[in-house]
């Protein structure tokens, strides 16, 4: 039995029910974690915050020190943090906005359940803290089956009240990076209150509203979706109960909207439902809905900037519990993605091929990585815990403490690209005659590698096996003292060109939307 050290994914779940041939038994350590759910089996927020109850402390900076948070102030050891300045330089979003373009006009919705308690005044701090010479934020709470009541409790249920942190977290997360790339744009919370049995109920009640969304808001809205499930979870009636909802993909791209998923924090492994999620497939898995061929899936890198991380061992923390200077050594200087797979938490990138699609006509371009089916992600953002971004939450004090955390994800990547495809509207909407992006994958595969992306290549930091970041295998943690190792479940490599851990690569901002626009302004 493999431990893993569940390093904070906050998680809600529902599941599909299904058998679960080939599970392996897998059990995670929570002690420095508040982490609902294991990798997801079930409709899961694919959110993941760095430890706030060991290691982290409010004081003085030192060589250690990977973050420094706005007041109030939390000094965090080794685990590096950005703000939107720190993202925005470094993917070329800031030269957009120095130009103008801040997502005026655009509306950008993120979809979760539940939502938060305390979005707006969160998405107020944050700001407050980074805008303050903007505009307050356009936001709009949308809950289209009535607000829930958001109990919460310190259960350790997989769904219902129990989860509304974990989705309070998601939530935020989504909103104040959406916000951090489009500060101009309209921000939507989508929320809607699913029931207990999320499979039966949670999935219908979140494409109904997803439905109305598109119906309710202008052409060339732009779809946020941090959540997913392993496809192996639909069971015998995959396609069945896919295509019901690919119906509402489709109903979005015909009217010039984009929908973006996350592609997951787990590598290639997908959990069961057996044992309360808590057993994992013997063979790869990728999540849906980013598996969707009508959905742009985006995949996760780790942003090193200002530091490189420089490993000599394999354990991430002592006997005692404490960081494990040596695991966790970092070189000033420097600034570059590769790919997520932080063996600590232990998280990776999700990708591989679909179980239920087959290729697109897109995907013919990289039909010799792909294969026969669809291939995801199809472009990557920053995902990263260590190099995380920076979050406000004061939802639930009684349990979850008030101020600035760290979160990562790729339920961290798909709303920023959000933000960024909201820019690329703007830009289209000043055009005479001009398109929204609408529907993007065809336009990123004719696009390709060039100039719009900057390609992410496998490299070796340190002397540690952790250090090899080439693919998306995901890890065990074996315990505190104790080197982590390399999950039997294989994942794919990471290479020059297309591939199916950080698909093109990160965009370039400004090519980018240029590239993506030409390619839309030639479309019929």
């Amino acid at each position: 039995m493999h431990v893993r050290h569940a390093a904070i994914a906050l998680a809600a779940v529902a599941t599909f029910g299904c058998a679960t041939p080939g599970a392996v038994a897998r059990t995670r350590h929570a002690a420095r974690t508040h982490r609902l759910s294991p990798p997801h089996a079930s409709v899961s927020p694919l959110a993941l915050e760095a430890p706030s109850t060991r290691g982290t402390v409010a004081g003085a900076a030192d060589a250690t020190t990977g973050c420094t948070s706005p007041p109030p102030v939390r000094v965090t050891p080794y685990i590096h943090c950005y703000t939107p300045a720190d993202i925005a330089s470094h993917y070329g979003v800031s030269a957009l906005h120095d130009a103008g373009t801040m997502g005026q006009g655009q509306t950008i919705v993120l979809v979760d359940a539940y939502g938060s308690p305390t979005a707006k005044a969160d998405l107020q701090t944050f700001h407050d803290t980074f805008y303050p010479g903007l505009p307050d934020p356009d936001f709009t709470a949308d809950y289209p089956f009535g607000a829930p009541d958001y109990k919460t409790s310190t259960s350790q249920g997989v769904s219902g009240p129990s989860a509304a942190a974990g989705w309070a977290g998601e939530v935020t997360l989504d909103l104040e990076w959406a916000y951090a790339m489009a500060p101009r744009a309209h921000i939507v919370m989508l929320a809607v209150p699913p029931a207990e049995t999320l499979g039966v109920q949670g999935f219908p009640n979140l494409f109904k509203a997803m439905s109305a969304a598109i119906d309710r808001y202008p052409a060339g809205t732009v779809f946020s979706q941090s959540f997913g499930v392993s496809e192996e979870t639909f069971g015998g009636a995959a396609a069945t109960q896919t295509a019901k909802f690919d119906a509402v993909y489709r109903k979005a791209a015909a009217k010039g909207d984009t929908v973006l998923a996350s592609s997951g924090d787990d590598g290639t492994l997908g959990t069961s439902k057996q044992h309360k999620e808590s057993t994992t497939y013997g063979h790869p898995t990728v999540g849906w809905p980013a598996s969707s061929p009508y959905v742009t899936a985006v995949g996760g890198t780790q942003l090193q900037k200002g530091w490189t991380w420089n490993p000599t061992s394999d354990i991430p923390f002592t006997a005692a519990g404490d960081y494990n200077p040596s695991y966790w050594a970092f070189t000033p200087g420097g600034e570059q993605d590769v790919v997520w797979n932080e063996s600590w938490l232990p998280a990776a990138t999700g990708g591989g091929q679909s179980s239920i699609y087959a290729r697109p006509g897109y995907q013919d371009s990289v039909a010799d990585v792909v294969g026969a089916q669809r291939g995801i992600p199809d472009l990557a953002w920053d995902a990263a815990v260590n190099g995380g971004v920076l979050v406000y939450t004061s939802f639930y004090p009684d349990t979850n403490r008030v101020g600035w955390h760290i979160y990562g994800g790729t339920s961290s990547s798909s709303p920023q690209v959000a933000g960024l495809v909201a820019l690329g509207n703007q830009r289209q909407a000043a055009k005479p005659g001009g398109k929204p992006l609408g529907f993007l994958n065809p336009l990123i595969y004719s696009v390709g590698s060039g100039p719009a992306f900057t390609d992410v290549v496998p490299v070796t930091e340190g002397t540690a096996l952790s250090g090899r970041l080439d693919d998306n295998q995901d890890w065990d943690y074996n315990g505190d003292g104790v080197a982590v190792t390399k999950d039997p479940v294989t994942g794919n490599p990471t290479t020059g060109g297309y591939d199916m851990t950080t698909g093109f690569g990160v965009p370039n901002a400004a090519a980018f939307v240029s590239a993506l626009g030409a390619a839309r302004d030639a479309t019929p």
